[in-house]
Formats: C-alpha cells, sequence, structure tokens
C-alpha cells in the first residue's frame, strides 16, 4: 500500500508557477512575495464569524472580467487528497484539459466544484487550468496571482483572512489523530508525549500543535500526503490533519485509523484574491445553487460519489453565513 501511495504522490500535474499559465493568455500580477506584503487587517466583523462572507451576486466586475478573457478559470488544488482532488486511474477520463491517460484524471469532491464554478462563470466546465499545490503555497498562490481560487479542503479563519477572502463554507471538519492500528496513541492527548507527530506546513493542524504539543516532536512536511507515506514507512508515529482526509486516507490503507475524537470543528470555504470581491460573490452564488435540492443538490449528489463510503453520515452542507456589506 505504501508503494500506490508513493506512486499517487509522485503524478505530475501542471507546475505551479511563479506568474500566470501561458495557456490562459493573461499577465503576471507582479505582487511583493508573500513573506515580505504587509497583509492589511481583516474587519473585525469578519473576525466575530469568520464563516460569514459576502453575500451572492452575478454581476461581473474586474475579477471576473479577466476570467472570461482568459477563457479559463486556474484553480489550485490537491492531486493526492483521495476522495478530495485526486488523481483517479479507474474512471473514465473526460474531455477536460487536466485528462492524462497514463496518469488517470483529476477527480473528486473539491474537483466537481472546481467544475461547478466554471461552468457558472465560462459555460464549460472543463475550461480550468489546474494547478497542484502544497498546503504551504495556497495563500501565496493566491496573493501573487497565480491562480483565481484555490478549492483544496482549506479551513477558514481569522488568521487567513487577513490575506485571502473566502466563499461560505462547503464543508464541516474537525481535526483528528491518524495512527497505526495497535499504537499507544489514543488521540490528541498526552499519549502523543515524545511521539512523532506528522502536520503539513501552513495547516491549521500544525497551528493546532504549537497551541499544545502534549510533548510531542513535531514533523512538517510540504504536503499532507506526504505525512501518510512517512507513516507507512516507520519515520512518525502519527498524524494530526482534518478528519474528512484523514478517513480517506484510513479507507486506503487498512493498516491505519483514526483515533480519539475530533478537537476542532472546521469549515472549509473557496479561497480567492482579497481584491476579487466580485469574483467571492460569484463563488457564493455557484455554491446556493449547488446546495439547493435537498437530498438530490449537486452538493449531496457529490457528497455520495466521493466522500459517503470513508465519512458516512452527513446529510446535509452546512447553511451559509453572510456579513453585511
Amino acid at each position: 500500500m505504501a508503494a500506490a501511495c508513493l506512486v499517487t504522490a509522485s503524478a505530475v500535474l501542471l507546475p505551479l508557477t511563479r506568474t500566470a499559465a501561458p495557456e490562459s493568455g493573461r499577465p503576471a500580477v507582479l505582487r511583493e512575495p508573500a513573506s515580505m506584503a504587509v497583509a492589511p487587517a481583516a474587519p473585525s466583523d469578519t473576525c466575530q464569524d469568520p464563516e460569514a462572507s459576502l453575500r451572492p451576486s452575478t454581476v461581473d466586475g474586474a475579477a471576473i472580467a479577466r476570467i472570461k478573457a482568459a477563457g479559463k478559470l486556474v484553480a489550485g488544488v490537491d492531486q493526492n487528497s483521495f476522495r478530495w482532488g485526486y488523481r483517479n486511474q479507474t474512471a473514465t477520463p473526460g474531455p477536460g484539459p487536466e485528462d492524462q491517460s497514463a496518469q488517470g484524471h483529476l477527480d473528486g469532491f473539491d474537483i466537481d466544484l472546481v467544475k461547478a464554478i466554471a461552468k457558472d462563470i465560462l459555460g464549460d466546465e472543463n475550461a480550468v487550468i489546474y494547478r497542484a499545490i502544497p498546503t504551504s503555497q495556497r495563500i501565496p498562490a493566491l496573493q501573487e496571482g497565480r491562480v483565481d481560487v484555490v478549492v483544496r479542503t482549506m479551513t477558514i479563519n481569522c488568521k487567513r483572512l487577513e490575506d485571502v477572502a473566502f466563499s461560505t463554507a462547503y464543508f464541516e471538519a474537525g481535526q483528528q489523530v491518524l495512527a497505526p492500528k495497535g499504537s499507544p496513541i489514543t488521540g490528541y492527548d498526552a499519549s502523543l508525549k515524545d511521539k512523532r507527530i506528522c502536520v503539513a506546513a501552513g495547516s491549521t493542524a500544525e497551528a493546532s500543535l504549537k497551541s499544545q504539543s502534549y510533548g510531542a516532536a513535531p514533523v512538517l512536511v510540504p504536503n499532507q500526503l506526504d505525512c501518510l507515506v512517512r507513516l507507512q514507512l516507520g519515520e512518525v508515529d502519527g498524524i494530526i490533519t482534518d478528519n474528512a482526509l484523514a478517513a480517506g486516507q484510513a479507507a486506503q490503507d487498512p493498516s491505519v485509523r483514526l483515533v480519539g475524537s475530533p478537537f476542532t470543528r472546521e469549515f472549509y470555504g473557496v479561497a480567492m484574491n482579497k481584491d476579487a470581491s466580485d469574483l467571492v460573490r460569484r463563488v457564493n452564488n455557484v455554491l446556493e445553487n449547488y446546495r439547493a435540492g435537498g437530498a438530490n443538490s449537486p452538493w449531496m449528489l457529490s457528497y455520495r460519489e466521493h466522500l459517503e463510503k470513508v465519512l458516512p453520515g452527513v446529510t446535509a452542507p452546512p447553511a451559509p453565513k453572510y456579513r453585511d456589506g
């Protein structure tokens, strides 16, 4: 199983470059590197309720106009998160530019949402340039104009709202511990003492472990899937990540399991540049339609196809929250 995961991790997607994709036809957006830029503070009312986003609208602004002129939506995604954004080696490839028969094609819950956004803005769900982004590069990719949206199991929180804008929440998850079966680790507790615990750099799991380590020795990696590979190789003793992601990993590798209970409540959102308010509103309009229809909504259909087997019991998407303005 370790070999299978290593093969998945090595799959090649369009590289994330420092300038806009040549095939997009759009000029590069020149910005300071994220490490040097002084980010404006998030509005105080936003951080009282970080999941509250701008109200939906279909009015085009500068960001939507740029995407339409390019004819492509540039989406930052994962290609290694089973059931969310991953290389599907078995399903029949579609006509999209991401399809590469030797590597499989991109599939998953997040990918379905990207296609819905592209369909709404451009009239074609395959009018997408997918760019594989490490966890730590999600915010810089948006700030530097390398992608239009990031749809990559990204948790909405006040710290990130200082740097990027978010849609309303499209999924609820929580941090949990993943460990080998038979491990003495029992959850996010004192059983982590002196254990090597893997987290992705820039993730909410890293922030949690910094806040309360329980004596664990953190091991940072660029991508969350790297943690599973290290666990399989015996280089770490456990992983902290979103239970929604961990459930998919446990389904891939029956030698690991989720332990303890989720110790946070987190919501995934589509991330965008802070200046792209028209795009934020448009994505929120897409999500309104995506949630509509009850058991037959596009959201529920995607959940049943991709997530129900590994994360059962979800009956509805999270309700949207909006703020004034």
